[in-house]
């Protein structure tokens, strides 16, 4: 299969901390879930990849190409990034908001449609007469994800990524927008890594599992019931495996026993 980017030993100091070396390689139409415990610098990867941050040491190829070779009118029309929060200083219409993803295509002929088609999948097009500034946090989520999908509408082979998309939604909307950015994604061929906290939405919706903790990856696997032993030791828990049909094995994670830790909280 294809390669969609390259990393290769990338390495960054913020401060007293360090990043990496991160090693990684990323498949056209591959979905990857970002796991591990506050802190552990799954933002920090996140924001290498999309080039937000740049790293100190190593090489990073997008598409073939180094990333620092890109321009960013470029990078916009192959990769897209849904951060953690997005708020918008100006009362901007629900719609002008989705419509800035398409910012870098001059004279954009099906811009009203793409905007409409784009909100539909992502549940919010009932918001796009709505101020931004006047929606809940649920709602700017689904009409940034929106703008989202407006940005990469008619590209195929990109990279979207996304920094826990769905904190702030309802379980129900949670399943059917995990549902829409997959397919959207699958659709179109493009790479989907997303941040999440819920192991059993990253197992169910996921190709493959990166794990993360104090800034390197210490694990990347398939997703899948063989993962399991690995996350106990990424989140220090036990995870219980229940065979629901139609859902394949989810988990439970409970906390290790107190008999387990010594008096100072370590194990």
């Amino acid at each position: 299969m294809e390669k969609l980017c390259k990393l290769e030993n990338l390495s960054l100091r913020l401060g007293v901390k360090e990043f990496g070396p991160f090693s990684l390689e990323i498949t056209k139409g591959e979905g990857i879930a970002i796991l591990g415990p506050s802190g552990a610098g799954k933002t920090t990867l996140l924001k290498l990849l999309s080039h937000d941050l740049k790293a100190h040491l190593g090489v990073y190829q997008f598409k073939g190409k180094k990333i620092q070779d890109w321009s960013l009118s470029e990078l916009s029309r192959s990769r897209a990034v849904l951060p953690q929060s997005g708020d918008v200083s100006f009362g901007l219409l629900a719609k002008l908001v989705i419509g800035l993803g398409r910012i870098s295509i001059a004279g954009d002929s099906h811009l009203v449609e793409i905007i409409e088609q784009a909100a539909r999948l992502s549940c919010c097009e009932h918001l796009l007469d709505r101020g931004f500034n006047t929606l809940s946090g649920g709602e700017k989520a689904r009409v940034h994800l929106a703008r989202i999908f407006a940005q990469l509408w008619g590209e195929r082979e990109g990279l979207i990524l996304v920094d826990e998309p769905l904190a702030s939604l309802d379980p129900g909307l949670q399943i059917e927008l995990l549902h829409s950015i997959r397919q959207y994604a699958l659709n179109r061929n493009h790479a989907i890594i997303a941040i999440l906290h819920d192991i059993n939405q990253a197992m169910q919706n996921f190709d493959r599992l990166i794990l993360v903790r104090e800034g390197k990856i210490i694990g990347d696997m398939p997703s899948g019931v063989q993962a399991v032993p690995s996350l106990e030791g990424l989140y220090n828990v036990h995870l219980h495996m229940v065979n629901i049909d139609g859902f394949g094995p989810l988990v439970i994670p409970k906390a290790r026993s107190h008999a387990m830790l010594s008096s100072d909280g370590s194990q």
